[in-house]
């Protein structure tokens, strides 16, 4: 599983529609979006606390799959898990990513509410799998839920001309998601 299992995911068209932007932007847009959200999951999941809570709001999002439009999409519940994905941090991420010479127009307070559930569902379900065929329920903070995001994280670049997401993810979460 990689960051283009999202892709696969997401109406890249209906997004380039919504934010009034191409195809191309759109796509360059929700590969860094997807890969900010995966980042800040992977650091909410390396605590117990913060693995136990990713574990449970993944079960309200087992069986989902991608959608067709962006209004299928439930934008509210997306905007709650941005806010817990990205905490006291959402604004300055988005900010960062707002400010993004290669996804210059992009509303990422816009899209990144549209991919999050869409995040989530991926995850719920690849994480179900792992479960099902361990025959055993994910451990909190074990290796489950962090291959499952790591997984997402490290495919992310296979499409060639996207090696920026490993630029942008550094620049934007460089001292966003330091320790405290």
């Amino acid at each position: 599983m990689a960051l283009d299992d999202i892709l696969k995911q997401v109406p890249i068209d209906d997004v380039a529609a919504k934010l009034g932007v191409s195809h191309d932007e759109a796509k360059a847009a929700v590969e860094q979006g997807g890969a900010v959200l995966l980042s800040g999951l992977a650091r909410n999941a390396s605590t117990s606390e913060g693995s136990s809570a990713i574990e449970n709001a993944l079960k309200r999002h087992e069986g989902s799959t991608g959608a067709k439009r962006v209004d299928d999409i439930d934008q509210n519940d997306g905007g709650k898990i941005v806010s817990h994905i990205l905490g006291a941090d959402e604004k300055k991420v988005t900010k960062k990513l707002n400010e993004s010479k290669e996804t210059a127009g992009i509303d990422f307070g816009k899209l990144l509410p549209i991919l999050a559930p869409i995040v989530m569902g991926l995850i719920a379900n690849a994480t179900k799998s792992k479960d099902t065929g361990a025959g055993g329920k994910t451990q909190s903070g074990g290796g489950g839920l962090g291959d499952v995001i790591g997984g997402l994280l490290g495919g992310g670049s296979s499409s060639g001309g996207s090696g920026g997401i490993g630029d942008l993810l550094g620049g934007v979460l460089g001292g966003l998601f330091g320790k405290k």
